[in-house]
């Protein structure tokens, strides 16, 4: 049994359907709905204020930013219906909390209001199934996610006047799908990206506060509905100075001051330290909020030590809608986690819709940071958050595997976990679970996301069973092409390469899994621009498979395609003809005339027939010039 089918089996016995070694999966269009949908999207509404956002944060000093958004958000220029608006900043400047004001403010303008959480394509998806579930709740329990994702979307394509907020877009290209093609509403994007946007997307820059919004934030939050004194007014500016007018940091202070009413303005200020860095930079505001962070943390440490616990859990899981069951330690009272929770909301540490807790991603960071030697704090959390995670991927009693629901609600706090990975570190429980959830990515068809997963799979695998192990080279080959299907070939090719010699070694050069590997480093080679380099390897690997499967055998056709296509690539139009006609014909005796493959043989074929004639015309042209006497002579 071959390395890749060992993976294959440990795969579906944790109830998901495998992938073989460098087969490329189909991602579900969401173009069709199943026949069997019950509910057709253009004769649901949505009841008045349906929406899923969490409860308005103070947002003071933002007037002209909102006027901005509400502008560009209905502003209907050149007929178009959807005007995309993004907002963009370092961490901690209220990206997020303005897109949430202005969606609270405008509430009653909306058909239906939702917040999507648009760090990945993934989380997109998985965001976009909550209006399935909350309009067609009966029907979406049954139903697949891809079919709720299509749902979703023809729901949004049929309806007008609603508004989606994404949160902390990581990559513009992400979004295109659905602002490309969503045109009956609003689309709002909070991301920390100043460039890559459309050329006409309107962004608004934001910075930090103005020095006196900053102040009035700072003492509406510490003394609620009292007037504060000049004195203390004085002292606020001076503390708002400090932290650099940051909304972030200014909110952390400001809850803390209110919930110690005994410590002043002025000594919280000092206890801080006066040479906060001020600079508007990433790091400076990390390190004004570890200054915050850490004082707050001192003092929840002796007041409610269970607070402090879910927090450093939290600080390694997805900065978004993490379970309650996934922060408390085995076997805590759900009482007694509800008052921790409770209380890291009071001190705005943290945002608890009651089912789920979010955190800043900023906090994250300081957080798994130790502040010294011996702040065993954020490994303990790390510690606590893998347990969980395992516990909660276990199959339920009686049940033989996990439901594919659990998995999607979970698979964005392996994600987080795997990225945050310390150097050395090691988690044997979860490697299964990390390779699980990269396969069901794939499956879905988002490979970007896998990455880290498959990272920490080989290292670890590296680490336990050696550099040459049969799963060891599953994880480098699966990383490897995982690296060239989003588009770093460069990254795939040496480890490519050291697959290749390495399965060539141990289990010879006409093995399948060394074809495949064989293949895919053509591939990557091929990717890279570098087409005459993957020849000599697709035309070894042709050859062998021709031999060993027969000359119509699938694998052998896809060699026989890929061959062609590099041919073509490096324009070598006449090689490559022979192969695509011959592929043609035998992919309509085999599959049909409407196969896909068939289709995109026939494409491949046009493709190249079209850059044939495009080579004539200009060999044609040439010509013509050359022998054209009224044509001035050109020399180098």
């Amino acid at each position: 049994m071959s390395a890749d089918d060992a993976v294959s089996r440990r795969i579906k016995a944790a109830g998901h359907r495998s992938i073989a070694a460098g087969q490329i999966g189909n991602a579900y269009t969401g173009d069709v709905l199943p026949a069997e949908a019950l509910h057709a999207p253009e004769k649901v509404t949505a009841a008045p204020g349906t929406s899923n956002l969490p409860p308005a944060a103070l947002c003071l000093g933002r007037e002209e930013e909102l006027a901005w958004l509400r502008h560009i958000l209905t502003d209907q220029r050149e007929g178009a219906i959807t005007q995309s608006g993004t907002v963009h900043g370092l961490g901690g400047i209220g990206k997020s909390t303005l897109a949430l004001h202005y969606a609270h403010r405008y509430r009653g303008e909306y058909t239906l209001i939702w917040r999507i959480n648009a760090t990945s394509p993934d989380s997109i998806e998985q965001s976009l199934t909550g209006i399935t579930r909350r309009l067609v709740p009966v029907w979406a329990a049954t139903s697949a996610r891809e079919a709720q994702v299509a749902w979703a979307m023809q729901w949004l394509s049929w309806h007008r006047g609603w508004l989606l907020v994404y949160d902390n877009a990581e990559d513009p290209a992400d979004l295109e799908r659905y602002t490309g093609s969503l045109n009956s509403g609003h689309h709002l994007v909070t991301s920390r990206r100043s460039r890559g946007w459309p050329d006409g997307a309107a962004t608004l820059l934001l910075g930090t506060l103005d020095p006196d919004d900053a102040v009035n934030v700072l003492c509406t939050l510490a003394f609620r509905d009292a007037t504060p004194t000049l004195r203390q007014r004085t002292d606020a500016r001076a503390l708002a100075a400090d932290l650099g007018y940051l909304p972030l940091a200014l909110k952390q202070a400001g809850s803390y001051l209110n919930r110690n009413r005994g410590i002043t303005l002025d000594a919280y200020r000092r206890s801080l330290g006066t040479k906060l860095h001020k600079a508007d930079d990433g790091i400076s505001a990390e390190r004004t909020i570890a200054r915050i962070w850490h004082l707050t943390l001192h003092i929840l440490a002796s007041r409610d030590p269970l607070a402090v616990d879910v927090l450093y859990t939290a600080a390694w899981l997805a900065p978004d809608n993490v379970p309650h069951a996934l922060l408390a330690p085995h076997g805590t009272d759900p009482d007694d986690l509800a008052e921790a929770i409770g209380t890291l909301a009071s001190y705005s540490m943290a945002t608890d819709t009651g089912t789920t807790l979010s955190i800043h991603r900023l906090v994250q960071t300081v957080l798994r940071t130790p502040q010294d030697l011996s702040d065993h704090r954020p490994q303990e959390g790390r510690e606590r958050a893998e347990q969980a995670l395992v516990r909660h991927l276990a199959p339920p009693p009686g049940q033989e595997t996990t439901t594919e629901g659990q998995w999607d609600a979970l698979i964005p706090h392996l994600i987080a976990l795997a990225a945050n990975t310390p150097p050395g570190h090691h988690s044997d429980p979860l490697i299964d679970a990390y390779e699980c959830a990269a396969y069901r990515l794939h499956q879905q068809g988002h490979t970007t996301p896998t990455i880290p997963l498959w990272e920490v799979t080989l290292s670890h695998r590296e680490w336990l069973l050696g550099d040459t192990h049969p799963d060891t080279l599953t994880s480098r080959h699966h990383l490897a092409t995982t690296y060239e299907s989003a588009g770093n070939p460069r990254r795939a090719i040496p480890l490519l390469e050291t697959t290749l010699a390495q399965r060539e070694q141990l289990l010879g050069d006409t093995h399948p899994d060394t074809l495949t590997s064989r293949n895919n480093l053509a591939t990557a080679y091929e990717s890279a621009g570098n087409p005459e380099q993957a020849i000599p390897l697709y035309e070894a690997t042709l050859a062998q498979r021709e031999q060993l499967l027969g000359d119509t055998h699938p694998a052998t056709l896809i060699s026989r395609n890929n061959l062609a296509a590099a041919y073509r690539s490096a324009g070598r139009l006449n090689q490559a003809f022979p192969l695509l006609k011959a592929t043609l014909a035998q992919r309509e005796q085999l599959l049909g005339d409407i196969h896909p493959d068939t289709l995109a043989s026939r494409n491949n074929l046009a493709h190249a027939r079209r850059a044939a004639e495009a080579v004539q015309q200009r060999s044609t042209e040439t010509s013509t010039t050359e022998a054209d006497p009224q044509q001035p002579s050109r020399t180098d």
